[in-house]
């Protein structure tokens, strides 16, 4: 089976190599699409690396086809690793790459007694979702309205940059029982209040207020915003500010994002943020 050499071939280790972090910019450009003046230079690379920063390649013999970078920061008193960047060239996104090195830099965050890791993603991103929450087990009490500004040179960032700040507690039992696939998600199917509902032609509904709702609630988002953006960009913005407000309103009445399923309802998938009343010390 070809698939199976060619993954036998590919090895997670640390970036090293001035050379190599050249090819962690290039990789940068071609993941994201951005300009050089949006790309995290060989300077800064090899800077947060030498400070405690953690880098983390895949190589497929020498070629760089996927990577991590994050750096040592501090939020609430407490010292975090920030996972600024994790990319995998297109070609290799079907070995669970992005999984691999996420767990490396859980390793060598625990190595270095950090216990807690944070990131932010845009919180639109079905498989980004899927991927944070229910397979690492991330949660976030967090939103940020534009956090790199209202656009960027990529053609990622066209709908605004909001993104969810989200938290992994490397130690916890709940993500050593994501990470060794024990426990996909901690929450059935349920009867929740939807403060968005993802309508048959997949544009938001809004289903509840935040006053509406009691210990747990739901925020449904549409399978694939990226084709809606190329389809319908209106659309895409329609998305973008009622889920802006939705999370914003819940997180503010004290419900934190605690995980995400997805949904097969009348020959349509939606993907489902559930909410709850809690405190993240309690994740």
């Amino acid at each position: 089976m070809p698939g199976v050499t060619e993954r036998s071939r590919i090895v997670i280790r640390d970036i090293e190599s001035i050379s190599e972090l050249r090819h962690v910019e290039l990789l940068e450009k071609e993941v994201w699409g951005c300009e050089d003046l949006d790309t995290v230079p060989l300077t800064l690379l090899a800077a947060a690396r030498e400070s405690g920063g953690i880098l983390i390649g895949a190589f497929d013999g020498s070629l760089l086809v996927g990577f991590a970078f994050g750096f040592v920061g501090q939020e609430k008193g407490e010292i975090v690793h920030h996972s600024h960047m994790l990319g995998v060239r297109r070609s290799h996104r079907s070995f669970n790459l992005g999984y691999e090195l996420k767990l490396a830099q859980r390793d060598r965050a625990l190595q270095q007694s950090i216990t807690r890791m944070t990131w932010t993603f845009d919180p639109l991103q079905s498989l980004n979702a899927y991927f944070n929450f229910g397979k690492l087990g991330v949660v976030a009490d967090n939103y940020k309205i534009n956090f790199y500004g209202e656009t960027t040179s990529s053609p990622l960032h066209q709908t605004g940059t909001d993104r969810l700040w989200v938290t992994w507690v490397l130690d916890s039992p709940r993500v050593k029982a994501r990470v060794e696939q024990k426990s996909p998600s901690d929450l059935p199917e349920m009867d929740v209040t939807k403060l968005i509902r993802c309508s048959s032609a997949n544009a938001p509904e809004r289903a509840s207020t935040i006053h509406d709702i009691g210990e747990v609630a739901a925020i449904e988002i549409p399978e694939d915003i990226n084709s809606i953006e190329r389809s319908e960009p209106y659309l895409a913005r329609q998305w973008r500010e009622e889920t802006r407000r939705a999370f914003s309103d819940a997180i503010e009445a004290g419900l934190i994002v605690r995980d995400f399923v997805r949904r097969a309802r009348d020959g349509q998938t939606v993907g489902v943020y559930i909410l709850s009343r809690g405190n993240m010390k309690d994740f």
